[in-house]
């Protein structure tokens, strides 16, 4: 729907689609606490809805109506959620993960138990900031994941062709840091996986980088001509790897879901994509004056947050 809406230019700007890495969000994200933050780069439409953010809100932002997740300011590459510890919804490549490692030491200095998982594309692993949140991270050992969801391509690039040494994770290695991998495809084992550097940051307060292979099966955003890969290098992919797919076919196997109720919840999907859509249109445009709302912190918020002189 949202790729609907963009040909029909009611979402403007970039729209970065999800498709073919659900499993990445829905397995990793479902191993996190209420309180656990969560923060990613532009494409971000996967962990917002499976961190609980409703769909509603989310297509309202697509469209830049006030209802929206960031109230129309943030578009496709900034969703947010105070509520669900949801920090975004970044636009520059990298820039999230330095933020992550000040949510982690956040969190560890106040004591907490939470922890933070930080998703980052495999283009991004060769950014400096990344290196120095690693090193940080490191250091002070903060709990912070670092999830590389490496879909192959860094925009229009090969991984090949971008990144020096293989797998991505052995860059953990430089920071005596725990490097696991999982199979993007398989909702199952991320889950797994992510439960292991979870609990390692909740436990023992020590980060971790998960390597997730995973494939998306549209551009790098609505704007991509996709000229950089085959119309048959996708429906191989999508053949043999398409992780929707491959639960349900599991599911079915394992008679823990039947043709019927599948066929329901698929009803009940595009019932609320239809919703989502209605309620963005229907809903009214943000006022001149709030470009200037949302900026600063009231004084009390401030305070709140301000550590004691001498700490």
């Amino acid at each position: 729907k949202a790729a609907q809406a963009f040909m029909q230019a009611k979402i403007k700007g970039f729209c970065h689609l999800y498709i073919g890495q659900e499993a990445v969000a829905v397995g990793s994200i479902s191993t996190l606490n209420a309180n656990d933050a969560v923060i990613t780069a532009y494409r971000d439409h996967g962990h917002a809805l499976a961190r609980g953010m409703t769909s509603r809100e989310c297509m309202a932002e697509l469209f830049g109506k006030i209802t929206g997740c960031s109230r129309g300011k943030g578009g496709s590459m900034h969703f947010f959620s105070k509520e669900k510890h949801f920090h975004g919804g970044h636009g520059i490549v990298g820039g999230q993960t330095p933020l992550a490692a000040g949510i982690a030491f956040a969190q560890k200095y106040n004591h907490t138990s939470a922890v933070t998982v930080c998703y980052l594309g495999d283009g991004a692993v060769n950014q400096g900031a990344f290196h120095e949140a690693l090193n940080l991270a490191a250091l002070w050992k903060l709990p912070v994941i670092y999830v590389i969801e490496n879909n192959e391509y860094a925009m229009g690039t090969s991984q090949s062709r971008s990144s020096a040494g293989y797998p991505l994770v052995k860059r953990a290695d430089g920071y005596d840091m725990a490097g696991i991998t999982a199979n993007g495809s398989d909702l199952d084992d991320v889950r797994e996986k992510m439960w292991d550097a979870v609990q390692l940051a909740r436990t023992e307060s020590l980060p971790s980088m998960v390597e997730i292979k995973t494939y998306r099966y549209r551009g790098h955003s609505m704007s991509d001509p996709g000229n950089y890969r085959t119309k048959e290098e996708i429906a191989e992919r999508k053949k043999e790897s398409e992780p929707i797919s491959l639960f349900k076919e599991r599911l079915y196997k394992e008679k823990a879901l039947t043709e019927a109720e599948y066929e329901e919840i698929e009803r009940q999907c595009v019932a609320e994509a239809d919703d989502a859509v209605a309620f963005a249109e229907s809903s009214p445009e943000p006022e001149v004056g709030t470009v200037f709302e949302d900026i600063f912190a009231p004084e009390d918020q401030i305070a709140e947050f301000r550590p004691p002189i001498g700490n």
